[in-house]
């Protein structure tokens, strides 16, 4: 049987012969009915509480178990991004070494280009200095010619002691070959 505090406020008790005074049991019933109260009461709110820090450990965990998921998930999301980041990253390095191949090729060929140009170049000055130096050969040529002529010229004249008249002097050559034709010595 379940005794409540009203049950102890209530309950009265027979009289007997030598027995225990009223007022101190009456006033005991009270003060243990009064401290049963207030411990039931306490009870009361402590399941209260207990029921609604139940209801949030739920929730808390209800939380937990979707932020698990959510990092899980993000856990996920971040490795397909760094798989796709690195597919991306193995596509251009072969692009970007695609195009240093064609690069260097193409380099490679206008090195060589520029290397058929040079040589050309260097073949031509070759034969520009062979037409100038003999050109020049044949300048000196012309102006030995034209110093022997003088040197024979003023030898006769000594030779004669007088005055000759003068000879009009071969019109001057126009080239190597015209000069070669009129009988000078290359």
């Amino acid at each position: 049987m379940k005794v409540t505090p009203l049950d102890l406020r209530q309950q009265r008790f027979r009289t007997a012969f030598r027995g225990f005074d009223r007022a101190e049991v009456t006033a005991l019933l009270h003060e243990v009915a009064e401290e049963y109260e207030s411990a039931l009461l306490e009870v009361d709110h402590l399941r209260q509480e207990l029921t609604r820090m139940e209801g949030l450990l739920n929730e808390h965990r209800e939380h937990e178990k979707g932020l698990r998921n959510t990092l899980g998930t993000a856990a996920k999301v971040a490795e397909d991004i760094k798989a796709n980041a690195e597919q991306q990253a193995q596509l251009i390095m072969k692009e970007a070494e695609g195009r240093s191949d064609l690069l260097l090729q193409k380099s490679q060929a206008r090195l060589e280009d520029v290397q058929r140009e040079i040589d050309g170049l260097r073949l031509k000055r070759r034969d520009v200095e062979a037409s100038i130096e003999a050109t020049i050969t044949a300048l000196r040529n012309a102006i030995e010619f034209v110093h022997e002529q003088d040197r024979r010229d003023r030898d006769e004249k000594v030779v004669f002691h007088r005055p000759r008249p003068a000879e009009p002097l071969p019109p001057p050559p126009k080239s190597l070959e015209h000069f070669l034709e009129l009988g000078a010595k290359p």
